[in-house]
């Protein structure tokens, strides 16, 4: 404990502040989308947003903080605490689960508490560390079935309960994602990926046959143009999305100005639509400046991690780039209608108090990776858990 507070009071020193001043702008950029998108007359006032948000952005800065003056080691042996306690939390959702106006039971509701608690996105911190963990346990030979399958194992539990208990697709498939980008990255052999899209080949049209007809629908429109050809039910969002964005030009119609997003046409334009939102009030030119800022703290994360000499460290840089990469790229695929409506929103940009800090605390530990590029286990009396 004294070598955490000591580490914590490092922090300005050894922290990577480069990384916390990029997510500050984009997290800046992100409250200035969402009060120009909850000004619409249809919020009946946008301060509530805007203070969950910004309380959101401090708590987040605390977070980082925190977590990043973690030792990685000491997490790691607490390696099945952790999936206790990503199990505890999901289990929450049974008593206290509301759908929060999604569709998807994936909040946590608390009564009294003014904000709702999404616990997958809390569990995408612990699982990037349970990966992390249980590959640096395996490194020496991580294509071996034993480690493959340790390694679905903890991907199977927490993807199916999370399914189970919430029906949220969008957030078990960043789980996935974060899997994908952290056993290539850990050298993981390609045949292992390659078997793995085959059995997914094999198992479709039997995995299809379970799917609810507006869950084909979601999926097939992006083939199909015979299905709502006239866009006014499966593709009605995917409609006014694009035509959001296109409305907006090159340089948009400027904040508060929006035709569909403060007449309140567009769906979701604080949270999942957030992107064409901006598309039409800042233009092509805003979107771009938005990517440029999402992909600079992706480059980071992975900088951060080629940087590393440890395994284990580098694969939680990996795992948060991937985790990131993944839901920028469905959700601005979303809004230009490439792909399937999951429900995920634009990092740092949409609106969300959970997803805010969680990020900032997953970025948190990029940044104790950055500040402990090697292990310091040797500093220590207790050596890293290996069961």
């Amino acid at each position: 404990m004294h070598r955490y507070f000591e580490e914590l009071k490092d922090f300005r020193k050894k922290g990577d502040l480069f990384l916390l001043v990029i997510i500050l702008i984009v997290s800046a950029v992100g409250l200035v989308a969402i009060t120009s998108a909850t000004s619409a007359a249809k919020f009946e006032g946008n301060f509530r947003y805007i203070a969950i948000q910004s309380v959101s952005i401090g708590l987040g800065v605390l977070m980082f903080a925190l977590v990043s003056s973690v030792d990685l080691e000491f997490l790691s042996e607490h390696r099945m605490l952790m999936v206790g306690f990503n199990m505890l939390l999901l289990l929450m959702l049974i008593p206290f689960g509301t759908d929060n106006g999604s569709g998807n039971r994936s909040w946590i509701h608390f009564p009294g508490f003014p904000v709702n608690i999404q616990p997958a996105e809390i569990c995408k911190i612990t699982y990037i560390v349970i990966m992390a963990s249980v590959m640096s346990e395996h490194q020496n030979n991580v294509s071996s079935i034993v480690s493959v399958m340790h390694m679905v194992l903890h991907l199977g539990l927490l993807v199916g309960l999370n399914l189970v208990l919430s029906s949220d697709m969008g957030v078990s498939l960043i789980f996935v994602f974060i899997f994908i980008g952290m056993a290539f990255a850990g050298g993981v052999s390609i045949w292992w990926f390659v078997a793995a899209l085959s059995g997914i080949a094999v198992a479709f049209p039997i995995l299809w046959q379970f799917l609810g007809q507006y869950q084909r629908n979601r999926i097939l429109i992006l083939f199909d143009d015979s299905i709502d050809p006239m866009g006014i039910n499966e593709r009605y969002h995917a409609k006014i999305n694009l035509q959001s964005i296109t409305g907006g030009g090159l340089t948009g119609q400027g904040l508060f100005n929006g035709n569909r997003t403060q007449g309140g046409a567009l769906f979701a334009q604080h949270t999942d639509y957030i992107f064409s939102s901006m598309g039409e009030e800042v233009g092509f030119l805003g979107c771009v400046v938005i990517m440029l800022l999402e992909f600079a703290i992706i480059a980071r994360c992975v900088y951060v991690g080629v940087r590393c000499q440890d395994y284990m460290r580098r694969l939680v840089c990996y795992g948060a780039a991937s985790a990131l990469m993944f839901q920028v790229m469905i959700n601005v695929g979303m809004c230009i209608g490439v792909m399937p409506v999951i429900g995920l929103t634009l990092p740092l940009i949409s609106y969300g108090g959970s997803s805010v800090v969680t990020i900032f605390a997953m970025l948190g530990l990029v940044s104790g990776a950055y500040a402990r590029p090697s292990s310091l286990s040797h500093e220590r009396y207790v050596q890293p858990y290996r069961g």
